[in-house]
């Protein structure tokens, strides 16, 4: 799991610009809206990350109900799933590297042809 920070710029007609994306970035709660965004940021990416893994025990339910207060809903997009996306990924990586392996013996056939003329 990792967090990025996207930094972003704005010109006179509101057109958005990515400047950078940071593997590391700032969780300061320098302002009320950070102190508000970053906790619940925090809060998501160790729900989708952490919980499926080592699921909260039995008794959370104390716990949970304070979480749920912090962070009432998560505003992540599942964008990958591995049990559902997987086999197609590896299948068409497949596919892609048989069609590397034909075009490099395709090209090591022509190569040699030139290699038998000189």
């Amino acid at each position: 799991m990792e967090v990025f920070g996207l930094d972003f710029m704005l010109d006179e007609q509101f057109k958005v610009y990515l400047i950078e994306v940071n593997t590391n970035p700032c969780l300061e709660l320098a302002s009320p809206l950070l102190a508000r965004l970053i906790p619940s940021m925090l809060e998501n990416s160790l729900r989708l990350a952490v919980d499926p893994i080592f699921p909260p025990p039995e008794n959370f339910s104390q716990r949970k109900q304070v979480v749920n207060e912090l962070c009432p809903e998560n505003k992540y997009d599942l964008v990958f799933d591995e049990q559902i996306d997987g086999p197609e990924l590896r299948e068409l990586f497949r596919e892609k590297e048989n069609v590397i392996l034909e075009l490099d013996a395709e090209e090591l056939s022509d190569s040699e042809e030139f290699d038998d003329e000189d």
